[in-house]
């Protein structure tokens, strides 16, 4: 997978930095009253949010490409974005400690402008919020670890969404016959 070829799916979607930067205010302030949220947890539920949307509905939410990084997937335009935010008053990173460590948690400080969204993305991510709730960075990081295009991305490598559609089931016999089939009629070709 090269960076430079790097093609979102089959819907080629435009990367929007306006609907990242309201889809984290609305995840900021969704996950307010989640003591365990905090920037890794961030950077998870919008990978989530964003693939899975796309397995259901063929684009994602935001259009961002991903990247691979040592602790998982993340947006490559998050932090310009929200630095852009932060700049604007609108979200503040602000570090508390947290069992011993510094936790780094994104806060809101304005309501998110949901017309940018439909009915259905905000629902995705919802239930990508509550399936997470609670959750530290560790656990949500390890979830998106067992991912396979972070599992097979090198480092800093874009993640294309058409992997999401990749399952970690062994093939039935029909689909192996059907793959040997379609093989014979390539060698054809050649």
């Amino acid at each position: 997978m090269s960076t430079n070829n790097y093609i979102y799916g089959a819907t080629n979607q435009t990367p929007d930095d306006q609907k990242l930067a309201e889809l984290m205010i609305y995840i900021a302030q969704h996950s307010e009253g989640d003591e365990r949220f905090a920037a890794t947890k961030l950077n998870k539920l919008l990978f989530f949010s964003d693939f899975y949307f796309y397995a259901t509905y063929g684009r994602s939410i935001t259009g961002q490409e991903y990247q691979a990084l040592p602790q998982g997937p993340c947006p490559r335009r998050l932090v310009p974005v929200q630095r852009r935010l932060a700049d604007e008053g609108a979200l503040v990173i602000h570090e508390r400690q947290y069992h011993r460590r510094t936790q780094k948690k994104a806060i809101a400080l304005r309501d998110p402008d949901l017309s940018l969204f439909t009915a259905a993305e905000i629902a995705t991510v919802d239930m990508i919020i509550h399936r997470h709730w609670g959750k530290n960075g560790t656990e949500v990081s390890d979830y998106s670890h067992n991912f396979t295009g972070w599992r097979v991305a090198e480092e800093g490598e874009s993640i294309p969404y058409s992997v999401i559609l990749i399952h970690k089931r062994e093939p039935t016999q029909d689909e192996i016959a059907y793959g040997l089939e379609l093989e014979a009629s390539i060698s054809h070709l050649s």
